[in-house]
């Protein structure tokens, strides 16, 4: 039960990481403070149901199309969370695809880092006890 606590507290800094240095590189995008954190919610929700679904649906164009199943799921989440929330703003057809590109990007960098910044040695106690 603390490991799917964990997973999830990482997931949600993760993508929240990568929101933030999309908005900070791209000007077609802007992140509301007041509602980013409900942003941030939808757009982790989104994407955890949606990857498997994707993955399950792409496997059949052979493992290529298995490799861009998460910056797919990205896009969509991006779409869906603009759509559901007034904490994330995207415009442009450009601004769409770059933001899709690094927040899979920051966030994959981010799930791998967070970890190491503590979490690591309390799941490594954890399972000593």
């Amino acid at each position: 039960m603390i490991r799917l606590i964990v997973r999830t507290a990482v997931a949600v800094a993760a993508n929240a990481v990568g929101l933030i240095v999309a908005a900070a590189v791209l000007d077609g995008m802007q992140l509301n403070v007041a509602s980013f954190v409900l942003a941030v919610i939808i757009f982790t929700i989104v994407f955890a149901v949606l990857t498997p679904f994707l993955a399950v649906q792409l496997r059949r164009f052979g493992n290529g199309a298995i490799g861009a199943t998460a910056l797919i799921a990205t896009l969509v989440s991006l779409v869906i969370t603009d759509l559901l929330s007034d904490g994330l703003s995207i415009s442009g057809v450009g601004t769409w695809i770059a933001a899709a590109v690094i927040v899979w990007l920051a966030a994959l960098v981010a799930a791998f880092v967070l970890p190491f910044l503590g979490l690591k040695k309390y799941l490594e106690d954890d399972r000593r006890n």
